[in-house]
């Protein structure tokens, strides 16, 4: 296709790059709007990608952001575009990639990208062997231009390159990178490192087949002039520790060495070395290939901690009184609201292992995000968010767990010489690497604890901010054995400080101030409670101190206070302190302001903690938690009618919302009735526990368990549409929705009574798919065994008869939670099951034992039952054959059981 542009409408378009460049606002949304009236002319593409590629007249910065509008346009209206401009737009692209200059050639490879993402590679079949051909070329800018173009598309389109409908492209393309890897232009090296680089953590088979010509190459490239070669290197090096540690391990103490040398290189390379240590750190082999090399590499870390000038100069270090300067809108991250999980607590006994109990091998909760740390620490948007002093804090951290008090020797000396210095910048990275070893070294440094903690305390109130604010992130992470020591000694001292610096002048040391205190707060609990006058004076104080970023941190530290001492809080002194400035808060924001998450999950908390105390406060707040779930949902069907018209909603205001009226139900419980019955609650419930967003239903299932607790009688109408989109939800594949939905039929059950019986049949087969899944997290297991036992409580003769598929497992999740209500009914519906079929349990009975022994004082009528099924057990099997299967038993267990149950 040959088209030829209007003069004017060129000269038109080049006006309109011109003025998009400057920086008046009013001019930009003039352009905005321009820029929107020309897509309506299916020509206007054709005239951008000729500026890009032809209009060399023009200067480079005005070609380049005509291809970038153009991307735009390609990715927003893509599938409206004749084939003949797309052609149009993927020839002269092609052609572009060879031109003189670098940035042109960069946004031609980007718009080529954009074109292969939005139709697919199989649309563009002669992509691929055309830029593959343009690397042969003897042209470097042809040569470089394609490879910039191929970098891309493999990190765009990993997958699909290596796919059967592409023909896996990739068994030509990876021996052609190899190809490039010795070539003349360090550019081309690093591209070609890059491209491969792509392929690693897949283990994609047309790498692995020339798997050691890759590692021969970047060992020949390791030692390259060039800095960006340097770093793909090392950042495939470190990929390759997780993916074929068998073919690095010949080379390791060579490839220990020189990662050690490229961590303290001056540029970014260090940082992609330094991921090195957080990676080996995760292998097997840690421990055995490091030791030789941890006396250089310690310091070499804690060196990488220390701030370095231009750091200091982003965080404005030497500014020590900012706090009246208001937050820029754009430094304030996004936060995001974490729906409410029904969870159960481990028991006393189940917690320490040495109880002797036959145990069942659990993982982790995949459910639970951990948070990092290291993303908390030196929060600011300016700091890129990883940089080399996090990453080496974050290597000191994880080694410190593979290597326990074996780090200590080494480690001791360096922490002497640099907490104790005169430079500032040297003691705050001391100050941070003490942090950093907490949790691996905690046993070796409880000697060290009553002298360091005290001299910590007193760096709370040094002159430099950012030795404040850290000092405040390593104290919270000894917070666990402060808590545990005399409260005169550290726990009164460290509390008085923290809130003092909660006040600070500095903005980043109220912030790291509030969040060490929320972690004190985590870890003391009730202990707070003779304090909580003194602790409410420095929040509350803080409320009208705090701009905008800090408050929404100090919403947290609240909520984090109110769940830790419970209904202490309920006093009316300290309502009177604390509810004021909340609900002032919350009638200055509007609905559609996103302040309002932190906030509702605060009063979610409070709600909670205060019960009947937070009544006079209950109306205004359950109205509107009504009328933002129902805008949200008008606004989603508005949407979803007419897409065009209406945006869709941020359904997190509904989410919030829901999870806030469940603090609700929980705090108030039979309280909450008068607010249900005047309002469409049950019906908002209903479409709440259909929607297509998985937090939405794991939060609505959540407060119909609430509801069904506090006010029975409002759910109770609606159980035959409720139950089935509870047992549709019974889908391990969403664990959190799961979860609650299982906690929910569990609460319900226990209300219905034997009215349940019809639904055991929708729910119970996937309880027990559930209960004997071997990847279930131990939450949802401890819920789904609450949930089958409450079901064989109400209706024992319909669940019984299944006992034998589930009775093992049961056992298993639920001796390791602590005595309450859910464990109560739970085991009262095993002791029906196992008397309507006794047969069930016997082939596991010794499960059963160990979980009757997990109880620390049953109710008088519980522990009868459960006495009676034991010494039932043995009547029936004889004294001879008891005695046998009582020889299976951990010593600790038959004590337990004859301790408890006298057998």
């Amino acid at each position: 296709m040959t088209w030829e542009p209007q003069p004017d409408g060129l000269s038109q378009i080049i006006t309109l790059l011109k003025q998009s460049q400057s920086t008046d606002n009013m001019i930009q949304r003039a352009v905005q709007m321009k820029l929107e009236e020309l897509n309506q002319y299916p020509d206007f593409n054709n005239y951008l990608i000729y500026v890009l590629t032809k209009l060399t007249s023009e200067d480079e910065p005005t070609r380049s952001l005509s291809g970038l509008i153009l991307k735009n346009n390609i990715r927003i209206h893509g599938t409206q575009l004749q084939p003949a401009i797309i052609e149009y737009i993927k020839q002269e692209c092609l052609m572009a990639l060879g031109d003189p200059s670098p940035l042109i050639r960069a946004t031609a490879g980007i718009l080529i990208t954009t074109i292969a993402n939005k139709g697919g590679l199989q649309t563009w079949p002669e992509l691929l062997p055309t830029l593959c051909d343009m690397l042969d070329s003897q042209d470097y800018s042809v040569c470089e231009g394609a490879f910039g173009a191929l970098q891309k598309i493999c990190e765009d389109s990993a997958d699909a390159l290596d796919s059967s409908e592409l023909n896996r492209p990739l068994n030509i393309m990876i021996p052609k990178f190899l190809q490039f890897f010795r070539h003349s232009s360090p550019k081309i090296r690093s591209n070609a490192i890059a491209c491969i680089n792509q392929f690693i953590i897949n283990r994609t088979q047309a790498l692995m087949v020339h798997i050691d010509t890759f590692i021969d190459n970047l060992f020949h490239l390791s030692s390259d002039d060039d800095r960006e070669v340097r770093k793909n290197v090392c950042r495939g090096l470190v990929m390759l520790l997780d993916v074929r540690m068998d073919r690095l391990m010949p080379h390791m103490n060579n490839i220990i060495e020189y990662m050690l040398i490229r961590t303290q290189d001056s540029d970014e390379t260090s940082l992609e070395a330094c991921e090195f240590w957080l990676t080996l750190a995760e292998q097997t082999i840690c421990k055995e290939v490091l030791t030789p090399h941890l006396p250089r590499l310690v310091p070499v870390l804690v060196r990488g901690m220390k701030y370095c000038d231009i750091d200091i100069i982003i965080l404005k270090g030497d500014v020590e009184e900012d706090e009246m300067i208001p937050d820029r809108e754009e430094d304030i991250k996004p936060r995001f609201h974490k729906s409410r999980t029904h969870t159960q607590k481990p028991s006393a006994a189940a917690s320490g292992s040495g109880d002797g109990g036959v145990r069942s091998m659990e993982g982790n909760d995949d459910d639970e995000d951990i948070d990092d740390p290291y993303d908390e620490m030196d929060d600011d948007s300016n700091l890129s968010d990883w940089n080399l002093r996090k990453c080496s804090a974050a290597a000191l951290d994880v080694l410190a767990n593979v290597f326990k008090d074996d780090f200590l020797p080494i480690l001791l000396p360096i922490l002497k010489e640099t907490l104790f210095h005169e430079e500032w910048v040297i003691k705050e990275s001391g100050i941070l690497a003490l942090g950093a070893i907490a949790e691996g070294c905690m046993n070796g440094m409880v000697p060290h604890l009553p002298e360091l903690i005290p001299y910590l305390i007193v760096c709370l109130s040094d002159k430099k901010a950012l030795v404040r604010s850290i000092t405040c992130w390593t104290l919270s992470r000894y917070a666990h054995w402060v808590v545990s020591q005399p409260h005169d000694q550290y726990l009164k001292p460290l509390m008085k400080e923290l809130l003092k610096r909660i006040l600070d002048a500095n903005k980043r040391v109220q912030e790291a101030a509030c969040s060490a205190f929320a972690t004190l707060e985590e870890e003391a609990c009730t202990e707070l409670v003779p304090y909580l006058g003194f602790i409410l004076d420095t929040l509350v104080f803080a409320f009208r101190k705090y701009q905008h970023k800090n408050l929404l941190i100090l919403y947290d530290a609240i909520g984090t206070l109110a769940d830790s001492v419970g209904h202490h809080l309920n006093k009316p002194e300290y309502i009177s302190m604390l509810m004021p400035p909340l609900i002032e808060k919350w009638n200055n924001l509007k609905d559609e302001d996103k302040d309002l998450f932190p906030l509702l999950e605060c009063l979610s908390s409070v709600a909670t903690a205060l019960h009947s105390g937070f009544l006079p406060y209950s109306e205004p707040v359950y109205r509107r938690c009504i009328s933002l779930i129902q805008q949200t949902l008008n606004q989603d069907l508005a949407s979803t009618t007419s897409p065009g018209q209406f945006e869709q909603p941020d359904k997190d205001f509904m989410i919030v919302a829901l999870d806030l009226l469940s603090g609700l139900a929980e705090g108030l419980d039979c309280y909450i009735e008068s607010l249900v019955s005047s309002s469409n609650i049950m019906q908002l419930l209903y479409q709440c526990m259909q929607d297509s967003m998985p937090e939405v239903r794991q939060s609505s299932f959540a407060l119909l368990g609430d509801l069904t607790k506090a006010c029975f009688q409002h759910v109770h109408p609606h159980i035959a549409d409720f139950l089935p989109i509870l047992g549709h939800n019974l889908n391990p594949e969403y664990i959190s929705v799961c979860n609650n939905a299982t906690w929910a039929i569990g609460e319900i059950s226990i209300k219905l009574m034997e009215d349940t019986k019809p639904y055991i049949p929708m729910v119970l087969p996937p309880l027990i798919e559930i209960i004997n899944n071997i990847n279930t997290p131990k939450t949802l297991l401890e819920n789904t065994a609450i949930t089958i036992g409450r079901l064989g409580l109400v209706c024992p003769v319909e669940v019984a008869p299944s006992l034998q598929q589930f009775v093992r497992q049961w056992c298993s999740s639920l001796r390791n939670i602590r005595d309450n209500e859910e464990k109560d009914s739970a085991f009262r519906g095993m002791c029906q099951m196992i008397t309507v079929n006794p047969v069930g349990v016997v082939p596991d009975f010794i499960f059963f034992c160990d979980a009757a022994a997990s109880w620390m004082t049953p109710k008088n009528d519980l522990h009868e039952m459960l006495q009676k099924i034991l010494h039932g057990f043995k009547m029936q099997v004889g004294e001879e054959n008891w005695s046998r299967f009582v020889e299976q038993f951990p010593p600790q267990l038959s004590e337990r059981l004859a301790v408890m149950y006298r057998i």
